[in-house]
């Protein structure tokens, strides 16, 4: 019913567009020199939410108009790599907050210091994967680094990774003898319920090898449940990239957080750019694309066809 109702819409938009430009056309074939001004204006509307609805074609795919999980791992850099992981979360809950979108954090693993080690949401919201499956990859950041006594200018990694969320689908199919299921003590927020009882769930898909961790809930049963969220994500977008025959970009073969692999470098010092090495899209606002202002760049990268 929800595909029916999305198709429907699609449709109905198609029409009322068609049926705005005849009447335009019947409009200005009547030659009247005094309604020319109101003509114009609806010609350009009409341009506007055409380019609105040619762009939204570039989401078409079998899951763009789903919800996302979204996974942020530190990489090489230490600290400032688990700080930068850190404002990476922010930076994308914030986005997702802009666009009306509800997110949702399945698990949360602390740095030593400061910052993240990983972390995992998921975000839910119309074409969410759609969007943000343009942000899977490497991301770079320069700056002088807060945890430097020196001063000195760092270099810090972070791999995003996205999978679309899909409750349930028949292309994937968990069977429980696949699975190995260990429960330990939660090292994140809950007081000291969470501290005494082993409510953190680890999952390992033995033929994949994937493991999924959850431990932000108070109940045991509840991080279960999302464990097993990320991975029948993680498992469809693996099926997914299969039927795609592009199997250098699956799990299977790790993406290695470091130099020379980055999709998009967020330069701080010397100077203030951000900018997407796979379009060569860039802005000199850095704190604006950090607070969420992220859009421009996934919309470059879907008109890109990359």
């Amino acid at each position: 019913m929800r595909r029916l109702s999305k198709l429907r819409s699609e449709v109905e938009s198609w029409h009322a567009l068609s049926q705005r430009n005849e009447d335009a056309l019947e409009l200005s074939r009547l030659g009247d020199d005094s309604m020319r001004e109101d003509i114009t204006r609806e010609l350009s509307a009409i341009e506007t939410e055409l380019e609105g609805i040619e762009f939204s074609s570039l989401l078409s795919g079998k899951y763009d108009a789903d919800d996302a999980i979204l996974a942020i791992h530190a990489g090489a850099g230490g600290t400032d790599s688990q700080d930068w992981a850190q404002m990476l979360e922010r930076m994308y809950l914030r986005w997702a907050e802009s666009r009306g979108f509800e997110s949702e954090i399945l698990d949360r693993s602390e740095g030593e210091e400061a910052g993240l080690k990983s972390v995992t949401i998921v975000v839910e919201g119309e074409y969410a994967y759609g969007y943000l499956r343009s942000e899977r990859g490497v991301h770079r950041l320069v700056r002088i680094s807060p945890y430097d006594s020196a001063r000195r200018r760092h270099t810090s990694f972070a791999l995003v990774e996205v999978y679309p969320h899909v409750e349930a689908d028949t292309e994937v199919e968990i069977s429980p003898k696949d699975l190995r299921i260990d429960t330990y003590l939660s090292a994140g927020a809950g007081g000291q319920n969470v501290q005494k009882n082993e409510t953190a769930v680890r999952i390992t898909h033995v033929p994949t090898g994937i493991v999924v961790t959850s431990q932000n809930e108070r109940s045991q049963t509840q991080n279960k449940v999302n464990a097993m969220r990320v991975l029948r994500a993680r498992l469809l977008d693996l099926e997914r990239q299969k039927r795609e025959d592009q199997m250098a970009e699956i799990k299977g073969e790790h993406v290695s957080a470091e130099w020379g692999s980055q999709i998009r470098s967020y330069v701080l010092h010397p100077y203030q750019m951000v900018k997407d090495h796979r379009t060569n899209f860039e802005r000199g606002n850095t704190n604006a694309v950090l607070d969420g202002d992220l859009t421009d760049f996934m919309e470059a990268f879907l008109k890109s066809g990359a």
